[in-house]
């Protein structure tokens, strides 16, 4: 049971889990991007305002050599030379300032590449450094930015409008497998209360499994029905009527009952109700004779209140505690089997009104129970075949469609395949 439920529930919840972090992750991402790009960006410009300062330093230095440089001919000046030596002194200097003067030019066209060269040069290995640096520090940003990231989680938020997009592939699972409506909406308003506008926690999955379990816990709790204690305390016989359509293990799930009841040291009688169907009273009667318990019986087409209205008397007179009214498999909208019912409840006044519903039927299956419980107020359920049923989704909704709880579960075709509805057991096969 639940098969194909808990894996596909298993792969939603870790896929929502995962989108819900990543939404906000992807907020913090963005802004610490941000942050680091305009710390580059600033960098960048100090380095630009560097190398522009570099330059300017350098041409100063050469216009204050060069003023250094000018005192020398005076001191020369101060020498006593003869007008022989001044002459050749006066040659030599112009011969050689010629040849400097051409130097001087092209160095003037050359130098300046060869200044922006170096410069660039220098510029690329400060940004080298940079970058050497950073690959340094990498390790410790990583690590302190995925902290900042982690801690983020813990403020951080999604809308109303993100969580209706994260919350459509539990949606979809759920619907899949046969959930009805009003539980996903209840699923869905408990989550949101939890997640939407709110600081997340660190871990995002655990308070989802967290609140699908409490939720799941509040759809599938309800006060239980004690049969044994109410036939024990009761001092006339307990009856139990039992409703839904055909085919869906009515009349098997009442001999399962009846061997429940003896099982438990309660006597039982049998009324077989359903006039209409063909072979529906040696079906009883087969069952009866296999348990050992007696059978109220009349023939086909006779009235079906009459029936149930000898077997409470023949359970009054030997003081037999149970009664169990199997009563024909009808549609609500058939009108003349609708009116039986009602003169039966009205002749019998059964204590207990039991629907009997096919669990792998799913979305059909609630419906029944859902219009059973509009004309007539039950007082709980039992699902058939839930042994094979992957989907379970009847399981988790016809308690909270018809706010009554579901007593048995028909896990199947011995009379011991009974099994009494425990919450904890149906979460623990869910996985929770």
């Amino acid at each position: 049971m639940f098969g194909k439920l808990k894996e596909k529930l298993k792969q939603a919840v870790s896929v929502f889990s995962k989108k819900t972090e990543e939404a906000v992750v992807e907020k913090v991402i963005e802004k610490s991007v941000e942050v680091k790009r305009t710390k580059v960006e600033d960098k960048k410009k100090e380095i630009k305002e560097t190398k522009k300062e570099k330059p300017a330093a350098k041409k100063s230095s050469k216009k204050e050599q060069k003023k250094k440089v000018k005192p020398a001919p005076e001191v020369r000046e101060e020498k006593k030379e003869t007008p022989k030596e001044k002459a050749e002194e006066v040659i030599t200097k112009k011969a050689a300032e010629e040849p400097k003067e051409e130097r001087s030019f092209f160095k003037k066209i050359f130098g300046k590449k060869e200044e922006e060269e170096v410069e660039e040069k220098e510029a690329k290995e400060e940004v080298i450094e940079e970058i050497k640096e950073e690959k340094i520090e990498e390790p410790e940003e990583r690590q302190s930015f995925f902290g900042k990231v982690k801690t983020s989680l813990t403020t951080k938020k999604i809308s109303a409008e993100k969580f209706e997009e994260l919350f459509w592939d539990l949606e979809l699972a759920f619907l899949e497998n046969n959930v009805s409506v009003e539980v996903i909406e209840k699923i869905k308003e408990d989550l949101k209360k939890e997640l939407v506008d709110k600081p997340l926690p660190r871990d995002v999955p655990r308070k989802i499994e967290e609140t699908l379990k409490q939720t799941l816990t509040e759809i599938l709790s309800f006060d239980k029905v004690d049969l044994l204690e109410l036939a024990e305390k009761k001092d006339k016989p307990l009856v139990i009527a039992f409703f839904g359509i055909n085919g869906t293990g009515k009349t098997t799930s009442i001999a399962k009952l009846a061997h429940y009841f003896q099982k438990h040291k309660l006597s039982v009688v049998l009324a077989a109700c359903d006039t209409f169907r063909a072979a529906a009273i040696q079906q009883l009667e087969e069952h009866a004779d296999k348990l050992g318990v007696k059978i109220i019986k009349h023939d086909y087409g006779a009235d079906a209140a009459a029936v149930a209205f000898d077997a409470i008397k023949y359970a009054e007179k030997n003081r037999i505690k149970v009664v169990l009214l199997d009563t024909a498999g009808r549609l609500h909208s058939n009108t003349n089997l609708m009116q039986e019912l009602e003169k039966i409840l009205r002749v019998a006044k059964p204590d207990l009104k039991i629907f009997v519903g096919e669990s792998i039927t799913g979305n059909d299956c609630i419906e029944q129970a859902k219009q059973f419980n509009d004309l007539i107020e039950m007082d709980g359920a039992i699902l058939t075949k839930a042994d094979v049923d992957e989907k379970g989704g009847a399981a988790l909704s016809i308690s909270y469609t018809i706010k009554k709880p579901i007593l048995f579960l028909g896990m199947g075709q011995r009379y011991e395949d009974l099994e009494e509805f425990d919450a904890e057991v149906i979460l623990k096969r869910l996985g929770f």
